[in-house]
């Protein structure tokens, strides 16, 4: 498994173990929205666009900065702008969003994981595979933070001490929140999340939402 150089202990995904382990669920997935009653439904509840043509649909919904295409009957994942291959852990997250996607109007409160359902179960899975990767790489370097998360379409927040907003799909927005550590405290980081997120995606895939957001703000633009 392959590290970012300059954060020896972030530790970024085997991709090969990754589509072993992710591809009976991707293939779920896909037979899932296939079998969907109402794509239009579907499209209206995730807040994505449908494009009719002549025997094909296409949704097109935004992700992370990226427009992609889902075409239907297929089932097939693209992105819209350019041609670079879409990484399995974004097409089961794009899938399961529409999949999941409820509908219910953003509530505008935000909690913390901790709050969501069972997120106080899962809390220790999310700190180790978000909040401590978030901390080891912008703990000290708090503006790299908002340069990153607005590389990723964030928008600069009020909270902490640095905060950013990025709209990791229609419906789910992740505020990110830094507060700079001092002599007595050392720097701490979190994400907050619109009380609506759970109806949009599972804990399990909030966690992996969250995780993906952390490894291409520590990748970067130049990547």
């Amino acid at each position: 498994m392959s590290e970012h150089p300059e954060h020896p202990s972030i530790r970024l995904p085997d991709q090969q173990n990754y589509e072993a382990a992710h591809g009976l669920a991707y293939r779920l997935a896909v037979e899932k929205l296939a079998d969907a009653a109402s794509i239009e439904e579907l499209v209206r509840r995730s807040g994505a666009n449908l494009i009719t043509g002549n025997s094909e649909k296409t949704i097109q919904l935004a992700y992370l900065n990226q427009l992609y295409r889902i075409n239907f009957p297929q089932v097939e994942i693209s992105r819209a702008n350019d041609a670079a291959p879409v990484e399995l852990r974004d097409k089961i997250l794009i899938l399961h969003y529409l999949i999941t996607a409820s509908g219910r109007p953003l509530s505008s409160e935000l909690i913390s994981f901790k709050a969501l359902g069972e997120g106080l179960a899962y809390y220790p899975n999310f700190s180790q595979r978000v909040i401590q990767p978030l901390l080891t790489a912008f703990g000290q370097n708090p503006d790299n933070m908002l340069k990153s998360a607005i590389w990723l379409g964030g928008v600069k927040s009020d909270y902490g001490d640095l905060a950013a907003t990025i709209p990791a799909f229609p419906r789910v927005p992740l505020t990110l929140v830094l507060w700079r550590g001092d002599d007595e405290f050392p720097p701490s980081v979190n994400i907050l999340f619109d009380r609506t997120a759970s109806d949009y995606l599972p804990l399990e895939d909030l966690i992996v939402l969250c995780q993906t957001v952390v490894w291409k703000m520590v990748k970067g633009p130049k990547n």
